[in-house]
């Protein structure tokens, strides 16, 4: 028996990368981003034309009165009220932002660096609760302050989380003690 012997194979480059096809799926790719990004704005624009009958915000009186209660925080949106996947987009309402909120004897002052602000009126309160979501944004359970108002014709949800989530409790309170204030003297 002849002894075999393996020699080494020779070298062989690596495969050369076809870059023309490598180009074309990037290119296709960014195409199909962008395809996306396009339509999303696009049922953004439709969803605001279909709230377009949701009447101009209101803004702060000039004398509000004092502050009972003040807020720094973060808003989140605003959803039709108890279905909380239905975002209101019409009047800037669906635009996440800081947010400094001011509760007065008038009503609620909503203030929105770069967005636009809105003030509710103490008789357009409805209710004030803890929740954990709201149109894109869900937190432990209790997370959430909600306010619910009227405008126009329509209840509103509005969701806000406090820098300070202890703050919460009180401004629920405070709130549902002055709509309860408010419609008893509605009632006489």
């Amino acid at each position: 028996m002849t002894p075999v012997i393996l020699l080494a194979a020779e070298k062989e480059s690596a495969e050369v990368t076809d870059w023309a096809a490598r180009i074309g799926w990037v290119v296709g790719l960014g195409l199909f981003v962008a395809l996306v990004y396009w339509l999303m704005r696009e049922g953004w624009k439709w969803r605001s034309t279909l709230q377009g009958d949701l009447p101009e915000l209101p803004s702060a009186p000039d004398a509000p009165g004092p502050v009972k209660l003040s807020l720094s925080g973060r808003y989140h949106g605003s959803t039709s009220a108890g279905q909380w996947l239905d975002r209101i987009v019409a009047h800037g309402l669906g635009t996440r932002s800081r947010v400094e909120l001011t509760l007065t004897n008038a009503g609620l002052d909503v203030v929105r660096p770069g967005a636009n602000d809105f003030f509710v009126p103490v008789a357009a309160l409805r209710e004030a609760r803890l929740d954990k979501g709201i149109a894109g944004k869900v937190l432990t359970e209790g997370g959430l302050l909600v306010v619910t108002w009227e405008h126009g014709d329509k209840l509103i949800d509005s969701g806000f989380r406090s820098d300070h989530a202890a703050e919460h409790n009180e401004w629920v309170e405070t709130l549902n003690d002055m709509i309860n204030k408010t419609e008893t003297e509605g009632a006489r």
